[in-house]
C-alpha cells in the first residue's frame, strides 16, 4: 500500500510541475476546446442530471459547459466537500447568477454552505446520468490520479448502491495532465472517458473493450488499444 502512495505523491508533484509551466492563454485555449467536444458528446447531449466540477486554476475551465447545461436546460449539480472527511455530495445549481453566490472554502473552491438545506442532492433524488471528473492525472486505461482525499472515489462507490447505478464519468484534462499509467489502490475507481485535445475522445473503460480482449487476448488487447489511441481511433 505504501509504494502506490508514494508513486502517486511523487507523480502530483511531475504533474503540477508540467501544469504550472502552461501559460493562461494555452489553458483557455485547451479548456475551450474541450469544452467544444463535450457538448458534442452522445453521453452529454443525451444526459439530464449532470455534475460539475468547479474548476481551479490548474484545472480545465467548466463555466462554459455550465453555461450550455443551463442554456438547454438541462439539472446541474456541483459537489459540496466535507473538509474533515472524503464525504462530499451533488447539491442542484439553479444559474449562473446563483453560483456567483456560493461562499469559498478555505481550498479556494466554491461550494454550497454546510448549512444551506435548500437544495436538492442528486444521491437521494433522482441519481445523476454523468459526472465531470476533476483530477491531476490520467491514463487512457481510466486510472485517474486525483488530489489524496478520495471524494471521488467514495461517492462514485456510493453511487453503485443507488437504484440508477453508477453515472457515466468523463474526464476533462489538459494533455500536460496524461500519464502512461497512473498507480492505483484498492479504492480507486476506473473512470469511462478521458476528454482531451489531441484526441477526438477515447472511452476507457467499456463493455466494448472487455468484448475486445476476450475475443483476441489480453496481450493483444493492449497492443490494438495502443495503436488506436495512437491513430485517433474512438470507441461508442
Amino acid at each position: 500500500m505504501a509504494a502506490p502512495r508514494a508513486a502517486k505523491q511523487t507523480l502530483r508533484k511531475e504533474i503540477k510541475r508540467r501544469l504550472a509551466l502552461l501559460s493562461e492563454q494555452e489553458k483557455n485555449r485547451q479548456s475551450v476546446i474541450v469544452c467544444q467536444k463535450l457538448i458534442r458528446h452522445p453521453k452529454y447531449v443525451a444526459a439530464k442530471r449532470i455534475a460539475v466540477f468547479l474548476s481551479m486554476n490548474d484545472e480545465v475551465c467548466t463555466e462554459e459547459i455550465m453555461k450550455n447545461i443551463f442554456k438547454v436546460g438541462k439539472s446541474c449539480f456541483v459537489p459540496r466537500y466535507e473538509q474533515n472527511s472524503n464525504h462530499m455530495d451533488m447539491l442542484k445549481l439553479n444559474s449562473m447568477e446563483d453560483m456567483a453566490t456560493l461562499p469559498k472554502t478555505s481550498w479556494n473552491i466554491l461550494q454550497p454552505a454546510k448549512d444551506d438545506k435548500s437544495r436538492e442532492d442528486a444521491f437521494s433524488a433522482g441519481g445523476l446520468d454523468l459526472i465531470l471528473m476533476p483530477g491531476l492525472g490520467f491514463d487512457l486505461l481510466g486510472k485517474r490520479l486525483g488530489r489524496g482525499k478520495g471524494f471521488y472515489d467514495t461517492y462514485l462507490e456510493r453511487c453503485f448502491q443507488h437504484p440508477k447505478g453508477k453515472p457515466h464519468t468523463i474526464a476533462l484534462a489538459y494533455k500536460e495532465q496524461l500519464c502512461q499509467d497512473i498507480p492505483v489502490e484498492d479504492n480507486d475507481v476506473l473512470i469511462d472517458e478521458v476528454l482531451y485535445e489531441d484526441e477526438k475522445c477515447f472511452l476507457v473503460n467499456s463493455q466494448a473493450c472487455v468484448d475486445v480482449e476476450r475475443k483476441i487476448g489480453a496481450e493483444d488487447f493492449y497492443i490494438f488499444i495502443s495503436q488506436d489511441s495512437a491513430s485517433g481511433a474512438t470507441w461508442s
